[in-house]
C-alpha cells in the first residue's frame, strides 16, 4: 500500500528537455517580414500608378506634334488653349463655386440630420434610417427625369442652384449617417453638463459638441466637394449654356467623334485634378480620422 509519505518522498518530474535548434539561428517571427518583400510590391504599384500622371503630364507640357518620350522642351500652349479658347477659366470658376456651396449646404443638412438621429428617439427612426441606407443602391441616372421636371416647373433648369441642389440630394445620406456616428462617439455627460451650467441645448452644441466633430466634418464636406468637382451627369443634364457648365463637361467638349485634341484635353485633366490633389493633401489626417471614428458606432 502507497503512504502519502511516500507519495511527499518520490522525486518530482524531471522537466521536459528543450527542442534542439541550430545554434546562431533565430526562429523568425511572423511579422519579422524581409524588407524587399514589402517594398517590391509597393514598388510595382506604384509605379503603375503613377505611369498615367506621367502619360497626361508628358501630353499637356509636350508641344504638339511631337512624339519624345521626354517633357523638354516644355511648352504651356496646351493650358493657354484650354484656359482662354475653350472657356476653362468660366468651367473652373463655375466647379468651384459648384463645390464650395455644395460643401457647405450638405454640411449643414447632415449636421442638423445627424444630431436628431443621435440625440432623438422617435417613432419612426429606424424606418428612417433603413430608406437612407436603401438610398444609397439608387443609380444617380434614376434621378434624372423627376429633378429635371421638379426644377423645370421651378423655372431653374440651366441654373447652377439646380447642380447644387441635386448634389447636396444625393450627398445627403451617406453624409448625415456619417455625422450620427460620429456624435454618438460623443459622450452625452458632456452635453447634461453644459444644460446644468445654464447653456440651451444649441449653445451647449455650439460650444462643447462642435468642436469635437472637426474631423467628422472635414471628412463630410471634402467628400461632397470632391464629388460634386468630379460629377459629369447632373451639369450635363441642367445646363445648356456653355458659360454655366462645368469642368467635366468642360472636358467632354474637348473629344469630338472626328478627332481628339490629346495636349489640350491632358491639360485641362491637369487643371481639373490639381486642386482636387491639393485639398487632399491638406485635409488628408483630418478625413481618415474623421471616416474611420465615424465608422466605429452606429
Amino acid at each position: 500500500m502507497i503512504t502519502k509519505e511516500a507519495v511527499a518522498a518520490a522525486p518530482a518530474p524531471a522537466p521536459a528537455a528543450p527542442v534542439p535548434t541550430r545554434p546562431g539561428k533565430k526562429r523568425p517571427a511572423w511579422d519579422e517580414v524581409p524588407r524587399w518583400q514589402i517594398y517590391l510590391p509597393l514598388g510595382i504599384y506604384l509605379v503603375f500608378t503613377l505611369i498615367p500622371f506621367y502619360w497626361i503630364l508628358l501630353f499637356a507640357v509636350r508641344p504638339a506634334g511631337s512624339t519624345s518620350l521626354v517633357p523638354w522642351p516644355m511648352t504651356t500652349e496646351h493650358f493657354e488653349k484650354v484656359w482662354t479658347d475653350r472657356g476653362f477659366g468660366t468651367y473652373f470658376t463655375n466647379s468651384v463655386y459648384v463645390g464650395l456651396a455644395t460643401l457647405v449646404m450638405t454640411t449643414l443638412v447632415a449636421l442638423a440630420g445627424g444630431y436628431a438621429l443621435a440625440r432623438f428617439d422617435f417613432k419612426i427612426k429606424r424606418v428612417f434610417m433603413l430608406a437612407l441606407l436603401c438610398s444609397q443602391f439608387v443609380p444617380g441616372a434614376l434621378l434624372l427625369v423627376p429633378l429635371f421636371e421638379i426644377f423645370a416647373g421651378l423655372q431653374m433648369i440651366n441654373s447652377l442652384g439646380s447642380v447644387i441642389i441635386a448634389e447636396t440630394v444625393f450627398q445627403l445620406p451617406l453624409s448625415i449617417i456619417l455625422i450620427s456616428n460620429f456624435i454618438k462617439n460623443v459622450p452625452y455627460s458632456l452635453e447634461e453638463a453644459a444644460w446644468v451650467d445654464g447653456c440651451g441645448r444649441f449653445r451647449a452644441f455650439r460650444i462643447v459638441v462642435l468642436p469635437l466633430l472637426r474631423p467628422g466634418l472635414i471628412a463630410v464636406g471634402s467628400f461632397a466637394f470632391v464629388h460634386s468637382w468630379n460629377h459629369f451627369l447632373f451639369a450635363l443634364m441642367f445646363l445648356n449654356n456653355q458659360h454655366k457648365q462645368t469642368i467635366p463637361v468642360g472636358l467632354n467638349s474637348l473629344m469630338s467623334a472626328d478627332s481628339v485634341d490629346l495636349g489640350a484635353l491632358a491639360a485641362g485633366g491637369i487643371v481639373a485634378a490639381v486642386p482636387v490633389v491639393i485639398v487632399f493633401a491638406f485635409i488628408q489626417k483630418w478625413l481618415i480620422t474623421g471616416f474611420s471614428a465615424g465608422a466605429v458606432k452606429g
